[in-house]
């Protein structure tokens, strides 16, 4: 099967000039979404991985499956005042701006190996944001999952010297 065909273009969201990569029709195709999650995780199931984390809120919908298969804390990234209890954040620059993730204080025990995924690497700004909260924390990453790359937007060298897979690439 090729997860390619189940991605869908949508030109011009969210705004002018922007090809989205619409990810809802493998979504909706359970054996699409299966093989997606197969191919995310099956680098990684060889490796020790004591948690998986994933920035909100697409990311979860790989990283809660892949959790699961793996008999794994989730652990969820989510913005400021999205989580009830104590937390600690990252802070990452946008286009135009700045944002921040936030993660519960003992998500991650010192020595944890984390894995963290996402369903697109574009600039990799949010993601190494979310592995430098991991660090913070005491954890090691143990690489980085992601359905699809925008390879043209050169997020790969922002998580240098991450191990990154990705299943798809534009």
């Amino acid at each position: 099967m090729n997860l390619r065909d189940y991605i869908r273009d949508v030109p011009d969201f969210p705004k002018p000039g922007i090809l989205f990569k619409d990810i809802t029709p493998l979504l909706a195709t359970p054996n699409a979404y299966r093989q997606a999650i197969a191919e995310m995780l099956g680098p990684f199931r060889s490796k020790r991985v004591d948690a998986v984390a994933a920035a909100e809120a697409r990311g979860f919908l790989f990283a809660a499956p892949m959790a699961l298969e793996l008999n794994l804390p989730l652990i969820p990234m989510r913005k400021p005042g999205k989580l009830p209890y104590k937390t600690m954040s990252s802070s990452y620059d946008l286009e135009y701006g700045q944002a921040e993730l936030h993660m519960h204080i003992d998500a991650i025990q010192p020595g944890m190996s984390v894995l963290m995924v996402d369903d697109v690497l574009a600039t990799g700004g949010t993601m190494k944001a979310a592995c430098q909260l991991v660090e913070k924390a005491g954890g090691t990453v143990v690489g980085c999952a992601f359905l699809i790359e925008l390879g043209f937007l050169q997020g790969r060298k922002a998580l240098a010297p991450f191990e990154i897979i990705s299943v798809v690439k534009f």
